[in-house]
């Protein structure tokens, strides 16, 4: 299964998914993936999704388990960075398919 197809099949709450696309308009990757996954330099989109899949699936794991160190607000921030990713992520892939 590759990112898209993982990205594809994530089931969340509804007012995360819609938080995390309104967060999307304002994305800055220098800025937004820098604070997710803290990386100098910054990894392309799709080590950037690999990360970021997996950062949110811990996040997703607090929030199931009502972990007291679940953050809601570091959640959206995940899913935003992993939204705007994968869309970069795709484009690149439209892109190279047209050549």
């Amino acid at each position: 299964m590759d990112y898209t197809d993982q990205l594809d099949s994530l089931r969340r709450p509804r007012t995360l998914i819609q938080a995390a696309r309104i967060g999307m308009a304002d994305y800055r990757r220098e800025t937004h993936l820098q604070q997710c996954i803290e990386a100098v330099p910054l990894p392309s989109a799709n080590a950037a999704t690999a990360q970021l899949l997996e950062l949110e699936r811990l996040e997703n794991h607090r929030r199931l388990d009502d972990d007291m160190t679940y953050s809601v607000k570091k959640h959206v921030e995940i899913l935003i960075a992993l939204m705007s990713e994968a869309r970069l992520l795709r484009a690149s892939q439209s892109s190279c398919n047209l050549m």
